[in-house]
């Protein structure tokens, strides 16, 4: 049996109403608190209240889009002076991301780009990281599971990751109840990426059985909460989503993903499209290309069986016109296409070869030639 090992959060509290126990359990990890959420996410003041009251002093950074490396600089100079001990992450991914970097980079020494991947040297971290408390109002991203933060570099136009095994969550605190009446577009963008969190792990060519149990469990699963919740508010549904997008968290950080996140990686960087919208228009396109080119090279194709099952299951219609249905069902949900992010064709081979050196495209389960990924975006467009 091939050797395989798992990385998760060192402590997860999940379900409605553990937020109750966030402030204490945040406390325990140290005294001055970096606190990074959005001014108008909810439940921000009243965290703030409750780590107050447990004796914590407080930083605040607020979040302006998704994390940029200007915006990561302007924060650690903000707090060099601080001596924070541990950082609090409270939103989508964007805050999970920029507090995950800020926990990584607050102790580090000299230059920190040369921390990243692609646009620096991947250097390893030279001190440990400040405990990293993740408390998502998402259901999508998996930010609270994984090892890495995703920054955009506008003189590169990439999103590169800052990645460290010891970037992993202390805490990751899961209360489903804060997606309750998350806005459909924001619900339909962010359970598209949590749907392809635990499909790409699942196809990926280093999954292991860990990963394959938490994803066979949370493709259905997220995919029938995914179609209820686009019907209408339902709290079981958005605790069946938030359950998906920690499993996918945790499945990614320890298999990896694919060529949706290779060309998105690169497609967030040339545009302002939400990289679940994103992940959402080319997951329909690029399941048929890799089953395609695996069936074409007499490799085993049941994986690809299995989730057009799970697909056809939760979308109707037969198996073997599964990722057409997908595609199809994402239309009438009203996901924009490429095109109305400003995307243009004549960018699309720029974007195939950038997205051919990304690490997720190193995980797929079969190796796309440019041409095959200038079609997945021609068609997504």
């Amino acid at each position: 049996m091939t050797p395989f090992s798992l990385l998760c959060p060192q402590r997860t509290l999940f379900g409605r109403g553990t937020r109750a126990s966030a402030a204490p359990a945040i406390r325990a990890l140290g005294q001055r608190i970096v606190l990074v959420a959005s001014r108008s996410v909810g439940w921000r003041s009243e965290l703030e209240a409750a780590l107050q009251a447990e004796g914590a002093e407080i930083a605040q950074i607020f979040t302006q889009g998704e994390p940029s490396l200007p915006q990561l600089l302007a924060a650690l100079d903000d707090l060099s002076g601080f001596g924070a001990e541990a950082v609090v992450g409270l939103g989508g991914g964007s805050a999970l991301d920029l507090a995950k970097a800020l926990a990584a980079l607050l102790p580090a020494q000299g230059n920190v780009l040369r921390h990243f991947e692609i646009v620096g040297d991947s250097a390893p971290l030279d001190a440990a990281p400040l405990p990293f408390i993740a408390i998502p109002t998402t259901s999508g991203t998996g930010a609270e599971a994984t090892k890495n933060a995703v920054i955009s570099m506008p003189d590169h136009h990439r999103k590169v990751s800052l990645r460290d095994d010891r970037m992993m969550a202390a805490l990751a605190v899961i209360d489903p109840a804060l997606t309750d009446h998350c806005p459909r577009a924001v619900t339909l963008a962010s359970g598209l990426d949590a749907v392809t969190q635990v499909i790409e792990p699942y196809l990926c060519v280093r999954a292991n059985p860990l990963t394959d149990a938490l994803c066979r469990e949370a493709i259905p699963t997220g995919l029938c909460a995914l179609v209820t919740l686009m019907a209408g508010e339902d709290a079981p549904a958005r605790d069946a989503l938030s359950k998906t997008s920690y499993f996918g968290g945790i499945a990614l950080a320890n298999a990896g993903l694919g060529a949706v996140h290779g060309l998105a990686g690169v497609l967030g960087g040339v545009s302002d499209a939400p990289h679940g919208a994103i992940c959402g228009r080319l997951l329909p396109e690029v399941l048929p290309l890799n089953r395609q080119t695996l069936h074409e090279q007499g490799r085993d194709t049941r994986r690809f069986d299995e989730v057009a099952h799970w697909i056809a299951s939760a979308l109707g219609g037969a198996p073997e016109d599964a990722f057409a249905t997908l595609g199809a069902q994402i239309d009438i949900w009203g996901l924009p296409r490429l095109s109305a992010f400003g995307i243009a064709a004549q960018s699309f081979p720029a974007i195939a070869e950038a997205a051919r050196s990304s690490s997720s495209m190193k995980a797929n389960p079969v190796a796309l030639s440019t041409d095959q990924l200038v079609t997945i975006l021609a068609r997504a467009a």
